[in-house]
């Protein structure tokens, strides 16, 4: 009897349930999502021209601003940019920098020698894949052949030769062997003759190619300047910020595909597996491990903790950035003095930082 009692209760029950179902009210519409702002891109007229948007339009922490200001003037900025979908939301120079004034990018400028190196395999003049040798000859290094040609551009480019870091010096000479290529992660110097490869490949100077291939198409002024065993570039502000805008959109600038999407992906992801905060030259977020210049070391975690975690970087020398953020639309500029200490690429200003960004919005 008990047992028919509860048979009767469990399907009471269910057909509660069922008819809770059947009554309850129709779910409603899913709203219309507001329609996505367009990406601006600023004229290649040489005007000054570049549509702005405001912190309060944005929703943005005004209380915030001043805090961050004050921040990047103790840590010897000289400009500071950010761009939310192509349009400047934040312009900041002092210590005498302006609008007009060069200043050297250092190592954020290898991205640029991946993207022109992507231009030229998009072309046709190369292929990433193939050994250096084949296009600049044997011997650009002090390895027996067999070693050396091991070496192909991809390994330029992910930092991944086996050649000799200790030194910024390119001349062979100096590119001793240390491990075969793609067995070691090393942040060196050697990256630099992928210059000569394309410049080679392409049968014009790298500066003529660069010009022609990506500076001028983005309306970005600046030059290449020879300092020490380096090539470095030095540009305007906001010709670093068009660099970084056409990185926003994966290689598009105002409706034109300058590089390939494809390569671009590949560029801006990890690109061995051995340093997986690294692509072709640019620095990656949000992994689970990196490595730093300098050290053999690998150290667990993102690479810079308050930011976020799709970003993807180019830096350099003494706190020179270019921050991407895909998930936000945004870039974000930083030149200047080290902040604190002299550094290489990276230094804990880039997670102080974004404490400061990250209080703008959150």
């Amino acid at each position: 009897m008990r047992h028919i009692l509860l048979t009767c209760i469990v399907i009471l029950f269910l057909a509660s349930c069922s008819s809770s179902d059947s009554t309850s009210p129709t779910p409603s519409p899913t709203p219309t999502p507001t329609p996505t702002e367009s990406m601006y891109f600023p004229p290649n007229d040489g005007s000054t021209t570049w549509e702005t948007k405001t912190i309060t339009s944005l929703g943005w922490k005004e209380t915030a601003v001043q805090p961050l200001k004050d921040f990047l003037t103790l840590k010897n900025t000289k400009s500071f940019i950010i761009l939310v979908n192509g349009r400047i939301v934040m312009e900041y120079y002092l210590n005498g920098h302006t609008q007009t004034t060069s200043w050297y990018w250092a190592s954020a400028g290898k991205t640029l020698t991946s993207t022109v190196t992507g231009i030229a395999q998009q072309e046709g003049l190369l292929n990433i894949n193939n050994k250096v040798s084949q296009y600049i000859g044997t011997s650009w290094t002090n390895t027996s052949l067999a070693k050396e040609n091991l070496i192909t551009c991809k390994h330029l480019l992910t930092m991944t030769s086996g050649l000799d870091d200790s030194t910024d010096a390119v001349d062979p000479a100096n590119l001793n062997y240390v491990a075969d290529a793609g067995t070691r992660w090393a942040y060196a110097n050697v990256f630099v003759k992928l210059q000569d490869v394309v410049a080679a490949a392409s049968g014009q100077t790298w500066n003529n190619y660069f010009n022609t291939k990506l500076r001028d198409k983005l309306g970005m002024e600046g030059n290449w300047f020879t300092s020490g065993n380096n090539i470095v570039y030095s540009s305007t502000s906001r010709s670093m910020a068009r660099f970084g805008l056409m990185a926003l959109n994966k290689g598009k600038w105002n409706g034109q595909q300058i590089i390939n999407e494809t390569y671009f992906n590949e560029a801006t992801n990890t690109s061995q597996n051995i340093n997986l905060a690294y692509g072709y030259l640019w620095w990656l977020n949000g992994k689970t491990s990196y490595h730093l210049p300098s050290t053999q070391l690998q150290f667990n975690g993102s690479l810079i903790p308050s930011a976020p975690t799709d970003m993807f970087m180019a830096l350099g020398k003494n706190d020179q950035k270019i921050y991407v953020i895909p998930s936000k639309n945004m870039v974000v500029i930083r030149m200047g003095d080290a902040a604190d200490t002299v550094n290489a690429a990276l230094s804990n200003f880039d997670n102080d930082l974004w404490l400061k960004i990250n209080a703008l919005y959150q």
